[in-house]
């Protein structure tokens, strides 16, 4: 199994996720390391604690670091238009020079996006909208112009350049389960799906259900890389994580990405989580 590691850019400080993200980048174990892509706290923290803003953020990481992969696990296709999206990849792949992982998600965080005056349609019109900012994408970042003629987005002889480093485009992450529209939307364009936080149990089953979308568009599901999200709590120990990650591996998950909670942003953690996951296969 290949392993990453994220670090919610919230209730920290930016001392504190340089250290982690310096310290991986130095651990051969490590392929990647993640952010996230929200504006206030979530998980139960207070809304009015610090939260970094997911990109600006993930811009001077990349600047920080050589070797590891980088990207958000997810940005909200909906708080950014796609246009303006894909001209942010483009230019953090190239500053990165080509280490970009492009996360993509339809969005969920209905408080948040009440709160901030961010337009969040209902669940259908969401993931409509979301599909059509995934061609949108797609197009800015592969084609020298682009026109699109959606229902929600429009393009007409659009420029992105520079194009990215990576060719045709860096690597596109979908994360989320939903079966119908979310696993659907990984099925026609992702080339990696994460799910967040899942059990093997759950996992095994999203995956048969990816494979079923996969056969009704005639994609060979081998071409999508099984990504898994695993939670790191420090007062159960590494082992615990160690046994997690290996189950989730039985179930079919090619790239683990350890969640590392904000109390624990340290070199120190780091390096007891890489010197345990050492002995997976």
């Amino acid at each position: 199994m290949r392993v990453g590691l994220k670090t919610a850019p919230q209730m920290t400080t930016w001392p504190a996720m340089l250290e982690v993200w310096r310290t991986a980048d130095g651990i051969e174990l490590f392929e990647s390391v993640w952010n996230f892509d929200h504006f206030e706290p979530i998980f139960g923290r207070p809304r009015n604690g610090p939260c970094l803003e997911g990109w600006t953020t993930l811009s001077a990481l990349a600047q920080a670091t050589t070797r590891i992969r980088v990207g958000c696990m997810v940005s909200g296709v909906p708080y950014r238009h796609p246009s303006l999206l894909a001209n942010m990849a483009a230019s953090l792949d190239v500053i990165s020079g080509g280490r970009l992982e492009l996360g993509l998600g339809a969005g969920w965080n209905t408080d948040e996006a009440e709160a901030l005056g961010i337009d969040l349609p209902p669940l259908r019109e969401r993931f409509d909208r979301f599909d059509e900012a995934l061609d949108v994408i797609h197009a800015l970042l592969t084609q020298p112009v682009s026109d699109y003629d959606g229902e929600h987005f429009e393009l007409k002889g659009a420029y992105c350049e520079p194009k990215c480093v990576q060719s045709p485009r860096p690597p596109i992450w979908i994360g989320g389960d939903g079966p119908k529209r979310t696993l659907r939307a990984v099925a026609r364009h992702a080339d990696y799906w994460n799910a967040p936080f899942a059990s093997a149990e759950s996992l095994a089953r999203s995956v048969e259900t990816l494979h079923g979308h996969c056969a009704d568009i005639g994609r060979d599901p081998a071409e999508i890389t099984i990504t898994a999200q695993c939670a790191h709590d420090p007062a159960k120990g590494v082992g615990a994580t160690v046994e997690a990650m290996a189950e989730l591996s039985e179930a079919g998950c090619e790239v683990g990405i350890v969640y590392l909670p904000e109390t624990h942003h340290t070199a120190a953690e780091v390096e007891v989580i890489a010197e345990g996951l050492a002995e997976l296969p």
